[in-house]
């Protein structure tokens, strides 16, 4: 459902060089404040410390080469932030098509394996992490063809996030991962209208289940443990990048439309369709709001028909009317869901009109067309 990474978040080990520890750096600072203290010197960031000051944000981002953590890592990036992106992909073809090369720079690469307790140990210690974003995970095809494979990937390696955390708690601040709306079940199971929250959970799939799997465990590690973290459950996310699942059908067909290739869209029905810009803000938000508990949210973007959705891209790019259609059946999840905890703990979240964000994601298609670098493999006709 989220573009999660695929069957190559199995296995690997850490091979990345580290940077100066940032324990040695702190160490550093401290002996040059004394030094410069006991010649008569002042150093303005430490001549009046408070206790409400709190040490540099440091991001880790499990699956970050996927879609969404590709976005995230873009918008901490734009943001002036560092990112240390976690993942056995090296490859960084999504983020390649996002940032530019100074850009990238600034986007520190370890690899690893969340299935591997000890990779993650080394890469929270070795790089001082406040911060935890985790979408690694094998989507739903993966975890039907392979359960024990996906229960690996997708429980165990959430248990690994917040265990680390739990021996980390004096640098891990939050912990942020990716449930998803397949928690739930079809549309009738609860009743047709906008699904409240607190609703049954009913998944129909093992993904699913897995990640009720996850919420549970997190509720359980801020009962027992007080870590507090918080769940996202995005829907159908959009925009440049998706390539995988079946709600990746709007990209695809954006992206046939600016190719001038046929595609069609696998799926008919309703739809909660995200921008991913507003998916990435959403989590980063989570991440440092400082809400105790075991929170899970559920976005919410524009709820709209596929068929709608088609009428609004032919009007945008009218060569799509020739090449683009859809058909199959809807969805097996409900797609209207209550957002309301989420405005509530963190305010109005990011909605951005469904006509821009197809207008901004045909601009980002058609600029890597225009460099030779548009990826077509994944439009199926």
């Amino acid at each position: 459902m989220q573009g999660e990474s695929g069957p190559a978040a199995r296995r690997g080990r850490s091979s990345d060089i580290p940077p100066p520890n940032w324990r040695d750096d702190r160490q550093r600072l401290l002996r040059l404040s004394f030094n410069s203290l006991r010649r008569g010197h002042i150093i303005p960031s430490m001549a009046s410390p408070t206790v409400s000051e709190k040490p540099l944000s440091r991001f880790l981002l499990t699956g970050a080469q996927g879609f969404i953590g590709s976005w995230i890592a873009k918008t901490l990036i734009e943001r002036g932030a560092d990112a240390w992106v976690y993942d056995l992909d090296q490859e960084a073809r999504r983020l390649r098509a996002l940032l530019t090369g100074e850009q990238l720079e600034r986007v520190h690469f370890i690899r690893g394996d969340v299935t591997c307790a000890e990779d993650l140990e080394r890469a929270i210690a070795n790089h001082g992490i406040t911060h935890i974003l985790h979408l690694a995970a094998l989507q739903v095809p993966y975890c039907a063809a392979d359960p024990v494979l996906g229960a690996r990937v997708n429980v165990l390696g959430t248990l690994n996030i917040f265990e680390t955390a739990r021996r980390h708690r004096d640098l891990v601040r939050r912990i942020v991962y990716a449930s998803s709306q397949a928690v739930f079940g079809p549309e009738e199971f609860y009743g047709g209208g906008t699904v409240p929250e607190g609703a049954p959970l009913l998944p129909n799939t093992h993904y699913g289940v897995f990640k009720q799997a996850n919420e549970g465990n997190a509720r359980v590690y801020f009962l027992t443990e007080d870590i507090s973290s918080a769940g996202l459950r995005p829907g159908t996310v959009y925009g440049a990048g998706r390539d995988r699942g079946i709600t990746s059908g709007p990209t695809k067909a954006i992206k046939a439309a600016v190719a001038g290739r046929p595609y069609t869209i696998k799926l008919i029905g309703g739809v909660d369709m995200q921008y991913v810009r507003d998916t990435a803000e959403i989590f980063i938000r989570s991440a440092e709001s400082n809400v105790e508990g075991a929170k899970v949210y559920t976005p919410r973007g524009e709820v709209i028909q596929i068929e709608e959705f088609l009428e609004m891209l032919f009007r945008l790019l009218p060569q799509a009317r020739q090449n683009v259609r859809a058909e199959g059946q809807p969805l097996p999840i409900a797609y209207d869901f209550d957002d309301s905890a989420l405005v509530h703990d963190l305010g109005p979240a990011p909605r951005t009109p469904l006509e821009q964000g197809i207008r901004e994601t045909a601009e980002i298609f058609e600029r890597l067309r225009r460099e030779g670098r548009l990826e077509l493999s994944d439009l199926e006709t």
